[in-house]
């Protein structure tokens, strides 16, 4: 039987929505690490002292983090809380670029007025989405900050005393027009770019929604309807549930591993061979598997190949005469050998009464096994079922064997 584990949906980091006062950014943070966003503002005040690594933690993070979906408005109080910060780390940027660089005030002053009309268009935007139907004030908003963005990097680019003042006003002009439309525009592409992000999960989630019905309608719905039809006939209908459940859990769980690359699924393969074939339920637990590389040895691979022959004959044997509804068989790997077991809890037999011309447990079992260098043991009494287990050596434990002749399962019995 196999089990599967669902893995916990990952939580992902969102900015607030209706409880910003900016972008959202720190209540986000505070929501998601389940603290005061009060501090979380302070730090980042703190950190805008270092260089303005604050305010470009700030900018990466409206930039890169989705909205969230709450409603609830900040309180008076965190607002006040929030817009006194605000104005601490504006203040804050300010003195450390007069103190950390020779750089003239007017050109601090203009780079905060850049930055500071780009946060309105963004936050704006953000908001309102930019749409046809966004009010006056909105369109008032989104203009003065394309004002300020604009005013700020033409006093940067054409002030006598800036770092830019001596190159080619031609080629500023060029890099101020870049720079504006760049800034004006970002939350635009950002935008769009979460749209198809979110269009193109829409398409895969609908692709996959066709290709479930499409494979419920070629097998599970058929099925159903052949139950219905042999609804007077429980070991059918029993035997038929039985194989679309298979089918099912190998398509749900992915059928990676092919009969000729897998011992597991070669046991597996056998395993629904002989149920569908004698309409009885063999129920197989596979622990561990065997790897390509040993596969490719010829000499590890006839001995694969004739256990598992054994393996189905000590099935079918269990089939046919058990007289029981339900095998078992386990099949373990591990680093030293692989062991087959088989058991039935059916009516059993003397292993010294069978006559000698019964030759279906010596030569399609146990002779098959020694071929190969392994061993198998046949446990059964009267009355209390029958247990044989396969064992094959393994690494270099391997015993050297010739091939296995015989792949085919004879028809004795047991």
């Amino acid at each position: 039987m196999t089990r599967t584990v669902e893995m916990p949906p990952v939580d992902r980091l969102r900015r607030r929505s209706g409880g910003k006062i900016v972008a959202g950014v720190c209540g986000g943070i505070a929501d998601h690490l389940g603290v005061d966003v009060f501090r979380v503002r302070v730090v980042f005040v703190a950190l805008a002292a270092l260089a303005g690594a604050g305010v470009a933690a700030y900018a990466l993070l409206w930039f890169f983090c989705p909205t969230g979906t709450d409603a609830q408005a900040p309180s008076r109080r965190e607002r006040r809380q929030a817009q006194g910060l605000l104005v601490i780390g504006v203040v804050v940027l300010l003195l450390n670029g007069f103190v950390a660089a020779s750089t003239p005030a007017s050109t601090l002053l203009a780079l905060i007025v850049v930055l500071g009309g780009a946060a309105l268009v963004w936050r704006e935007v953000d908001v309102t989405g930019f749409s046809n139907r966004s009010g006056v004030v909105t369109w008032l908003r989104l203009a003065a900050g394309a004002f300020l963005v604009v005013g700020g990097l033409v006093v940067l680019v054409a002030a006598p005393d800036t770092a830019f003042a001596g190159l080619n006003p031609t080629l500023l002009a060029v890099l101020g027009t870049l720079v504006g439309t760049l800034l004006l525009t970002i939350p635009l592409w950002m935008r769009m770019w979460r749209t198809l992000n979110t269009e193109r999960a829409a398409r895969i989630r609908n692709e996959e929604r066709e290709v479930i019905a499409s494979h419920l309608h070629d097998s599970v719905l058929q099925t159903l309807a052949l139950i219905q039809k042999r609804a007077d006939q429980p070991d059918v209908v029993a035997q038929l549930a039985r194989r679309q459940e298979r089918e099912l859990r190998q398509w749900l769980l992915g059928d990676e591993a092919r009969r000729r690359e897998s011992l597991a699924a070669a046991i597996a393969a056998i395993s629904a061979e002989v149920e569908d074939t004698y309409g009885v339920e063999v129920e197989t637990v596979t622990v561990g598997d065997v790897t390509l590389e040993e596969l490719r040895d010829k000499t590890v691979a006839d001995g694969l190949q004739a256990l598992v022959a054994a393996a189905r004959e000590a099935m079918v044997n269990a089939a046919k005469h058990s007289g029981v509804d339900k095998i078992d068989v386990y099949c373990e790997t591990d680093a030293d050998r692989v062991e087959v077991f088989v058991r039935d809890r059916g009516k059993g037999f003397d292993p010294d009464a069978v006559d000698d011309d019964r030759q279906g447990i010596s030569k399609s079992i146990t002779a098959r096994m020694e071929r190969v260098g392994g061993s198998a043991r046949i446990t059964a009494k009267p009355g209390r079922g029958t247990n044989v287990a396969l064992e094959l050596p393994r690494g270099p434990h391997r015993a050297t064997a010739g091939p296995e002749a015989d792949s085919q399962p004879t028809k004795e019995d047991s």
